[in-house]
């Protein structure tokens, strides 16, 4: 009997994979959509393209760039667009991301809705200005025994004016791993000012395309594109306490912050939370001790969640949500600014709720 449901599941196993082959197969070789056209703003720019492609993808390789920080594999959800005309139903894989509201709207997310067929869209005007930049790696040094610091030096003289906090797309051309180019995001730690450069974080995750290409193929001198700059994750004006709390590689944007804030000397009361498993994980901590001098309002606290003997580590340890929880006093007055991963994310929310700061007063990129 065990045998008999046994090789029934088999079977069944073995028709879906290969069902789900022949409708790869047939959008590939039989579905020959030739080339379409998308209609962006009512006209103001139209697009011919090759059809059956993401929309994603076909507006990348005309110049129009959509924020995306999972580089188009459907887990982020920022690449939102509003497709007004051809739009078809909707897919299963869109739909985590778009609220009954958005379904109202049209929107859809570009990287899985796939233009077989004419379209008109809607998209931000400030998208009209993001640009792609011919970059030389300048720099690469490990900052910890996972993370590299990569610094991009931008070609021809150009420039580029990202707000404190932003992003960029970095281009992983074709390797060993991928068999095409993608974008990865990345939020830039350079301050404004320094803007013929701009400097990253990359912390190793495995089989991660775009960072096992920088933490084993990547070299000084090499040439990267990257466009940008996107993203809301800025310093908002007001006369609010400020928490930041991050993680790993979302020191990157806090840093650009802090560097930013002390260049124009913004003087608001800060406290940055930033988590690690032990005393290897912790990085730039000269920098932040340095910021803190510059700074007379702010003050770095690290955290050690599993501090080993040999860390002889004296600071603040545990979760770095019961430290913020601990320290935290006027939640009311304040405003977050959170990078990390999303359950960083969603764990900080719980908290910085408990402690009644206000949610539109908390801003975060959730990088997945």
């Amino acid at each position: 009997m065990v045998i008999t449901l046994l090789i029934s599941i088999a079977v069944i196993s073995l028709i879906s994979v290969f069902l789900a082959l022949l409708m790869v197969i047939a959008d590939a070789t039989i579905g020959n959509y030739g080339i379409v056209k998308i209609s962006i703003n009512d006209g103001t720019k139209e697009l011919e393209v090759k059809g059956g492609q993401p929309l994603l993808k076909a507006l990348n390789q005309e110049g129009v760039f959509i924020p995306s920080a999972c580089g188009g594999r459907g887990s982020c959800g920022l690449c939102k667009v509003r497709v007004v005309q051809g739009g078809g139903e909707y897919l299963p894989t869109e739909l985590p991301f778009i609220n009954e509201e958005e379904k109202k709207q049209q929107v859809r997310l570009s990287c899985q809705f796939k233009v077989k067929a004419d379209v008109a869209i809607v998209i931000p005007e400030e998208l009209f200005s993001v640009r792609e930049f011919i970059t030389r790696v300048e720099r690469i040094r490990d900052l910890t025994h996972d993370i590299k610091e990569v610094t991009l030096r931008l070609k021809n003289g150009e420039t580029i004016t990202p707000l404190a906090g932003q992003y960029i797309q970095f281009k992983v051309p074709e390797y060993e791993n991928t068999e095409e180019s993608v974008y990865r995001a990345y939020s830039v730690a350079s301050p404004p000012d320094d803007n013929t450069r701009v400097e990253l974080e990359i912390r190793l995750v495995p089989n991660g395309i775009c960072t096992t290409y920088v933490h084993t193929i990547l070299k000084e001198g090499d040439e990267v594109t990257i466009n940008g700059p996107y993203g809301e994750f800025y310093l908002r004006e007001s006369d609010r306490n400020i928490i930041f709390i991050a993680g790993g590689s979302g020191m990157a944007p806090i840093k650009s912050i802090l560097m930013d804030m002390a260049q124009k000397g913004i003087n608001r009361k800060a406290m940055y939370f930033f988590g690690a498993r032990s005393k290897r994980d912790l990085f730039l901590l000269d920098e932040m001790r340095a910021l803190e001098q510059r700074l007379p309002n702010f003050t770095f606290v690290p955290a050690l969640s599993e501090p080993v003997a040999e860390d002889n580590w004296e600071g603040e340890t545990g979760l770095i949500t019961d430290v913020v929880r601990r320290m935290v006093k006027d939640g009311p007055n304040s405003e977050a600014y959170l990078c990390g991963s999303p359950g960083m994310i969603n764990a900080c929310m719980t908290v910085l709720n408990e402690l009644n700061v206000a949610p539109e007063n908390i801003y975060y990129d959730k990088f997945s």
